[in-house]
């Protein structure tokens, strides 16, 4: 009896100590925005257009930089009252339960723990092609199959045939807009998937674009207590890339596998000040929303005139078709101090480009004109420094 008490107890300590290491793992392995466009990266010159990670080059609007500044000296402190008063303003706003919501640092861990905890061996994960790679890289930790199916003609995530490739699945990855494609994923095709998907399983929508674009919300699954999980983050329209803050959206039992994974911590108190002054912006995302679009229409608009086709998008990127390997695009836009997107294997002409500001986009069109006619000259990269001011003290580069 002894003996198998002290096996047991070892056993369970062995256990504990492997599953330790394992999810310490696993947090190491979380593929964000920025590592899959490390993985592209070379160092960047001086004047160089970074438009290839979808970053936003506004960075945080005044209020929240302004809250930053604020808060820093309170940076010895963790300060656990700022994640309720961030939690208090959005669950206010949507109409939510506060037990709805958990807070991240940025999206890219949810949407890890995600994975984790709803595929396996036997719950498959089902992604669109192309789609976003971080959902598939974790599925490789948790031994799921990956099933990719191609994006309709209108681009958007093929709900059908997603839930007949998969009577297995654990889990349904939608981006909406997607990335890279910029394309929408409509509320009712989301209601739809819902619908007809396998029982147990969980629809995971990831809205980090989402207030670019026209779209509708799928907070409101969420809110009717579907096996629903939607994704924020403050990294794209809000400027917020580098500051990390995003959230996970879903009823209170899903939330909690959610947090088998990821346990607890303090968040940084910088950015539960950015996100929750960004969040009491009040036109803060219909300007941003608007000067992106009119920046990306002029850019489609060059484009189409050079006889190139795009994919239309509602985000802040979209995808090239360069008529040419992606790679020697992407090489020959660097030597021209031009650094643009990657590409996805099931469609090797394609490049991902993020819509800068549009002095960027300048700089982008030039030297792709130039790349495409096979020229020598670099041209030179126009000034980004021009700015102008809104009513609200809002500072942007000019359009």
């Amino acid at each position: 009896m002894k003996s198998n008490e002290t096996l047991s107890k070892g056993s369970r300590r062995t256990f504990l100590q492997l599953s330790a290491a394992a999810t310490a793992a696993m947090a190491f392995r979380i593929s964000t925005e920025a590592s899959l466009a490390a993985e592209e990266r070379k160092v960047f010159h001086p004047g160089a257009v970074v438009i290839d990670a979808n970053e936003n080059p506004l960075g945080p609007c005044d209020a929240a930089r302004k809250a930053i500044v604020d808060m820093a000296p309170q940076g010895g402190r963790y300060s656990y009252w700022l994640k309720e008063e961030f939690v208090k303003t959005f669950t206010e706003m949507e109409g939510l339960k506060p037990e709805y919501l958990r807070v991240f640092p940025g999206s890219s861990e949810p949407l890890h723990f995600s994975v984790l905890s709803f595929t396996s061996p036997t719950k498959s994960y089902v992604t669109a092609d192309p789609g976003y790679e971080a959902g598939m890289k974790a599925a490789k930790i948790s031994g799921a199959r990956i099933v990719k199916t191609p994006l309709t003609k209108t681009y958007s995530h093929d709900i059908k045939a997603m839930v007949v490739a998969a009577p297995d699945a654990g889990l349904f990855y939608v981006c909406t807009p997607n990335n890279p494609t910029g394309s929408m994923t409509s509320h009712s095709d989301l209601e739809q998937l819902v619908a007809a998907k396998p029982k147990r399983s969980v629809v995971l929508v990831d809205e980090a674009y989402i207030h670019f674009s026209d779209g509708v919300s799928a907070i409101d699954l969420v809110k009717a207590n579907q096996d629903v999980i939607v994704l924020r983050t403050f990294s794209k329209i809000y400027g917020m890339a580098g500051i990390r803050c995003g959230m996970a959206i879903a009823r209170p039992d899903l939330l909690a596998k959610l947090e088998n994974f990821s346990g607890w911590s303090a968040m940084p108190i910088t950015a539960m000040a950015a996100a929750t002054a960004s969040l009491k912006h009040e036109h803060l995302l219909s300007e941003r929303k608007q000067l992106n679009a009119v920046i990306r229409q002029k850019t489609f608009d060059r484009l189409a005139g050079l006889g190139y086709a795009y994919v239309p998008s509602q985000s802040n990127c979209f995808m090239l078709d360069a008529k040419r390997p992606a790679k020697e695009v992407i090489d020959a836009m660097a030597a021209r101090n031009v650094y643009i997107g990657r590409s996805w294997p099931v469609w090797p002409t394609h490049v991902r480009i993020t819509v800068g500001t549009q002095p960027e986009m300048d700089a982008f069109h030039e030297a792709f004109v130039a790349v495409m006619k096979n020229s020598t000259t670099t041209g030179n990269v126009p000034s980004l420094n021009k700015r102008r001011s809104y009513p609200d003290g809002q500072s942007w580069p000019s359009v």
